[in-house]
């Protein structure tokens, strides 16, 4: 039931927080023609490598070593981590909303991430104090959609499914969740949001 919600999940990347991978390729450019440009065709076909870094699948050793190898050895792995982190902007219009929901709903974050994004990249944002729980990808072992990462939500909030609502700005993240009961709404912007969550009668 819709005013059964007691659980706000929200999604960190392009809903709290956007991120632009040009960034990188930018950064990499400057340090030799060209370098960027190569890193970030191979990051993409090799995507895999990135979704297994994000739930554990292979160490920050690894990971970084594979980096360093695509890079060229043209940087040291300090650089790198930082190249490779800084490329987020806060979404102050969805986070304006967080200590406003806070005060009625448990309000939890559930994010694919990795170490290095979390450490050099967006850790220290004043918004994560809102969240009363951060369960995050590299942590658990587990990545969206599969079925692993929802119920380490639910084993936090010890609340049954139609008390979570999720916020995902990609719809197949959304439907795991809502196959397992949750209710759920496709992020596109703060103000379709609100509107949705106006349809769900949450306080606001």
């Amino acid at each position: 039931m819709i005013s059964d919600i007691k659980v706000i999940v929200f999604d960190l990347g392009n809903v709290l927080i956007n991120f632009d991978y040009s960034k990188i390729s930018t950064a990499l450019n400057k340090i030799d023609t060209g370098l960027g440009d190569r890193f970030i065709k191979i990051y993409y076909e090799n995507y895999h490598i990135h979704r297994k870094y994000e739930k554990w699948a292979i160490s920050d050793d690894k990971f970084l070593k594979i980096m360093l190898e695509w890079c060229e050895f043209k940087i040291n792995g300090e650089t790198f981590k930082n190249i490779y982190a800084n490329l987020f902007t806060e979404n102050f219009q969805t986070t304006a909303l967080l200590p406003i929901l806070k005060e009625n709903y448990k309000l939890v974050l559930l994010s694919n991430t990795n170490f290095i994004h979390k450490k050099y990249g967006w850790e220290n944002y004043d918004f994560l104090k809102y969240f009363d729980k951060l369960i995050l990808s590299h942590e658990v072992g587990a990545i969206k959609p599969e079925n692993k990462i929802y119920k380490e939500v639910e084993s936090y909030t010890n609340q049954s499914p139609e008390c979570h609502i999720f916020i995902d700005d990609i719809a197949e993240y959304v439907n795991a969740a809502k196959k397992r009961g949750w209710n759920g709404i496709q992020f596109v912007n703060c103000e379709k949001l609100l509107s949705d969550f106006k349809s769900y009668n949450i306080l606001i």
